[in-house]
């Protein structure tokens, strides 16, 4: 039970709420956000004792049938429900280190894709495999230390003076060029949140988040709000140097026996993104040298 963050999503989710959510009047001597503790206690038929404990971390172990109610009373989706229970013990956790090995059906799969630029990440953003596809849509990433192919890194931090010369200054904060940057971060966020929360103990999670807490103010800021709830992107406007703006459909598969995500970027056959993928399938790597800015 991690009572400090637990204490911490519970308060957060508790400000987001108006009286009116939940069936109560505003009034007008509400001087701070949200809905007061007593009224979630009563909602969630608990003590205002306990309930103040818990977002104090002082209290015990909640039940899940208290969890149960304190979640309906705070109006939680399913998956911050999830995290809640994470955050109290009383789902299960991935304990020790998640995983890095991609499984051999899925590295086969991105290289028969037709079309479709194709990769994996881990459960830190990490790429871990990748088909020639996305590397032409995005950039080399067999040329980069594992360190530099993590898209949360890219997402919030600039790229690294040290970097080789085949990252691209587009792949750190202008992330590829992508129209939905800022949505992106916010997902970014918000799934390390769930990951740390999977595995606390795991130092190359701690490690990261630490990295980007330090270096990015944004990133700060976001992760103080303890969101979990992310919305899929589906759709993606990529700004390439060679064929110009590429808008793809976006499919994210969990791969959930590594806790892994397998992205597929496709268009629709016949359309003039379509045509720009297949210019960059047969151009291959050979389009970084001719972009120039690669």
């Amino acid at each position: 039970m991690d009572k400090h963050e637990l204490g911490a999503f519970l308060r957060t989710r508790r400000e987001r709420l108006r009286p009116e959510d939940v069936g109560l009047a505003s009034g007008s001597r509400r001087r701070t956000p949200g809905l007061r503790r007593e009224e979630i206690a009563v909602l969630a038929h608990i003590s205002t004792e306990y309930y103040v404990r818990l977002e104090q971390g002082r209290a015990p172990r909640p039940s899940g049938e208290v969890l149960a109610g304190i979640g309906a009373a705070l109006l939680l989706t399913d998956e911050e429900s999830e995290h809640l229970h994470r955050l109290a013990g009383t789902a299960p956790i991935r304990t020790g280190l998640h995983r890095r090995d991609v499984r051999p059906s899925i590295l086969a799969l991105l290289e028969r894709l037709p079309q479709t630029a194709g990769f994996v990440t881990s459960a830190t953003f990490e790429v871990l495999a990748w088909n020639d596809l996305a590397t032409a849509l995005m950039e080399d990433f067999g040329a980069l230390a594992p360190p530099d192919r993590n898209l949360a890194r890219k997402a919030f931090l600039p790229v690294s003076p040290a970097a080789p010369l085949t990252q691209p200054e587009w792949s750190g904060a202008a992330l590829y060029g992508i129209s939905d940057g800022a949505e992106f971060r916010q997902t970014v966020v918000m799934r390390l949140r769930a990951t740390l929360a999977r595995y606390p103990t795991d130092p190359s999670v701690l490690a990261l988040i630490d990295e980007l807490r330090s270096g990015s103010a944004d990133f700060a800021r976001l992760w103080e709000r303890h969101d979990v709830q992310t919305v899929p992107a589906l759709t993606k406007t990529f700004r390439h140097p060679v064929v110009g703006d590429v808008t793809v459909d976006c499919d994210s598969l969990a791969l959930t026996d590594r806790d892994q995500h397998l992205v597929l970027y496709s268009a629709p056959q016949g359309s003039r993104d379509a045509e720009a993928l297949a210019l960059l399938d047969v151009l291959g790597t050979e389009s970084i040298s001719a972009g120039g800015s690669f």
